[in-house]
C-alpha cells in the first residue's frame, strides 16, 4: 500500500507535504503512511484517493 502511495502521489508532482495540505493532515502523517507505520482512517484513506485522482483499490487493495 504504502509504495503505491507514494508513486502516485510522485506521478502528480506532489510533495509530502502539498499532499498533507490538501487532505488537511500534517507532513509527517502522509511521511508515516508512506513508511507503514500509520494506519490512516477511512475518511483520510478516500482523501488521500480523491487527491491523487486515484480509486480506492488503487491505492489500498491487496493483490
Amino acid at each position: 500500500m504504502r509504495n503505491r502511495i507514494k508513486i502516485a502521489r510522485v506521478e502528480k508532482s506532489l510533495t509530502q507535504a502539498q499532499l498533507a495540505k490538501k487532505v488537511n493532515v500534517t507532513r509527517q502523517t502522509i511521511g508515516l503512511i508512506e513508511k507503514g507505520e500509520y494506519n490512516p482512517t477511512l475518511r483520510l484513506c478516500i482523501s488521500i484517493a480523491k487527491a491523487l485522482d486515484k480509486t480506492l483499490d488503487d491505492l489500498y487493495w491487496e493483490e
